[in-house]
């Protein structure tokens, strides 16, 4: 019984059609999740290049976590820095490692008020380090920023960009 079953087998391959060169690759192509994972993965090890490249620039200073900022423009030394629960007032441009713009209050030319403490941890890092009237290139690392989800027009693991500048801080009753 066994070797009928295997002839009828052999044969019913030999009469199937072959496999065109687009079908065997659609067969063979990952599925759509795999992709995506190895996708992130590579945004992910991407972004930990350039960090560890962009760590040798001339003025970059990286903290513990990962953070890097550059100051750009420098406020009085002696002005006010924002505390947790503080509400900020501040401009920004955010930007992917590729250049594209996804978020700015300089296009929109009204400055963000905000609360400091409902922030990505990176904003929640670097504020506290600066002065009213500084202004700061952030690149903030996947891990500080939305991590391995993606939001809006930010892809899961992105090292954001971002050009910051604190206005000021609001008083909060």
């Amino acid at each position: 019984m066994n070797r009928i079953a295997g002839l009828v087998l052999g044969l019913s391959l030999l009469s199937s059609p072959l496999l065109t060169k687009e079908a065997l690759a659609q067969e063979t192509s990952a599925p759509p999740q795999l992709s995506a994972a190895v996708d992130t993965s590579k945004a992910l090890a991407e972004g930990q290049a350039f960090l560890a490249k962009n760590a040798k620039a001339p003025g970059v200073v990286t903290t513990a976590s990962g953070l890097q900022y550059k100051v750009t423009t420098l406020g009085p030394k002696t002005g006010p820095s924002p505390k947790v629960g503080d509400i900020v007032k501040v401009h920004y441009e955010g930007k992917l490692l590729d250049g594209t713009v996804f978020d700015s209050s300089f296009e929109r030319g009204q400055a963000a008020i905000m609360p400091a403490d409902g922030l990505i941890p990176g904003w929640l890092e670097a504020l506290p380090l600066m002065h009213v009237g500084d202004e700061w290139t952030l690149w903030i690392p996947a891990n500080l920023a939305y991590g391995e989800r993606s939001t809006g027009p930010i892809p899961a693991n992105s090292v954001l960009v971002f050009r910051l500048r604190l206005i000021g801080m609001l008083a909060v009753d």
